[in-house]
């Protein structure tokens, strides 16, 4: 059975999923069906325009659904401050010339108040299907889709905030190159301050929002020297420990405390789910964990976290009731053989789907003698069964 398709082939379009799924605060329990219906291919004649995009969804009727989604455009002021943010250094605008979309650009953009990115209330879609969530499946399916375009193009994220690329182009052309015979801007008046008694008498500000929690967690400090031999530890290892601290502590930013209450086998998944090569082997040997047995953890903590992991691990006797709608979902899916029923876990050919105690499905597709989590969960069996 091949793999299940990802999308977000570059960093710029990973990042425009990221941006779906964790920062413009769309309904999770959404998303993962549109997925689906984007793996399947229903979507097509996808067009792009300045700030709007559409599309054809087929669906459960003979017609397919038509969905527009708009994106806020950005104001003259923004653009000026994404324009001046491109223009501090040529190689931005090379790189984008040359289709890629350099990661300072996209982080100096955010900083100055001009993400590319879509944020929270920056997509406003519109779908002629009678499902009233936002998104729906349809719009969902769409939103995966769009990535294709931005791996394709990063001049897409401009696009979608209001600019096609040959009039940002000119405009940066323009700010290089200021007209001919044009006096020179005389230099802004220096604002020379405060005196003591004047910010002591000034009424204090309102403390600011905290910043939104980073993407990633940052690299921890390099030592200058390894510590002691005595005590059997060295500076890689010393480090290793400091990134994992940064990423846990970012992990507490989103989830809350009850992150910290992880038992001996989710730490050991969420520590190897960022870990690969020389490293990752080392962390089974000192764990005494079959390595193959890790990977197996580590690909589930990344699809679920806790709720992946236990269903990698686990068995239990779910109700009649979950596991009849399941039976009957293969039975329509056509699939060779006859489901056999263990437990929370229906086995049909290279295919079973275990149900967790999440209430929530999960897909697992055979490789040689080993049962691997195929994507994401799913409220429903449907959307795993084809």
């Amino acid at each position: 059975m091949p793999p299940r398709r990802n999308f977000g082939t570059t960093w710029w379009g990973r990042a425009w999923v990221d941006a779906l799924e964790q920062r413009a605060k769309l309904d999770p329990n959404r998303l993962p069906r549109g997925r689906t219906y984007a793996r399947k291919g229903t979507v097509s004649e996808l067009h792009f325009g300045a700030g709007a995009m559409t599309a054809r969804v087929r669906g459960s009727r003979p017609q397919p659904y038509k969905v527009t989604i708009t994106m806020r455009t950005f104001t003259d002021g923004e653009w000026d401050t994404l324009l001046g943010v491109v223009g501090t250094r040529l190689g931005h605008a090379a790189a984008l010339l040359d289709g890629e979309l350099p990661a300072a650009l996209a982080e100096q953009a955010r900083e100055a108040g001009a993400d590319l990115l879509p944020g929270p209330g920056d997509l406003r879609p519109r779908c002629s299907c009678p499902d009233s969530a936002n998104p729906c499946k349809h719009v969902a399916a769409v939103y995966y889709l769009v990535a294709d375009e931005v791996d394709r193009d990063p001049f897409t994220l401009f696009l979608l905030r209001g600019r096609p690329r040959a009039d940002v182009l000119a405009e940066l052309r323009a700010r290089r190159s200021p007209t001919r015979g044009e006096k020179p801007k005389l230099p802004k008046r220096v604002d020379e301050g405060l005196t003591p008694r004047a910010a002591y008498a000034r009424r204090p500000a309102a403390i600011p929002a905290l910043p939104p929690p980073p993407r990633v967690a940052g690299p921890p400090a390099v030592l200058d020297l390894d510590p002691p031999p005595s005590t059997g530890w060295t500076a890689a290892a010393l480090s290793g420990l400091a990134a994992d601290a940064a990423s846990l502590a970012r992990d507490l930013l989103h989830t809350g405390p009850t992150a910290t209450q992880l038992t001996f086998e989710e730490d050991l998944a969420r520590r190897a789910a960022s870990r690969s090569g020389s490293d990752f082997t080392a962390l089974a040997t000192a764990a005494e964990v079959p390595a193959r047995e890790l990977v197996l953890w580590a690909e589930a903590w990344r699809e679920a976290g806790r709720a992946g992991l236990a269903v990698v691990r686990e068995t239990w006797q779910p109700g009649p009731g979950p596991l009849a709608e399941a039976q009957a979902v293969l039975a329509d899916a056509g699939l060779p053989g006859k489901p056999k029923v263990w437990r929370n876990r229906l086995t049909q050919g290279e295919l079973q789907l275990r149900y967790g105690r999440d209430a929530r499905w999960y897909r697992f597709v055979r490789e040689g003698t080993e049962w691997r989590l195929d994507g994401p969960p799913s409220a429903s069996p449907v959307d795993l069964a084809y």
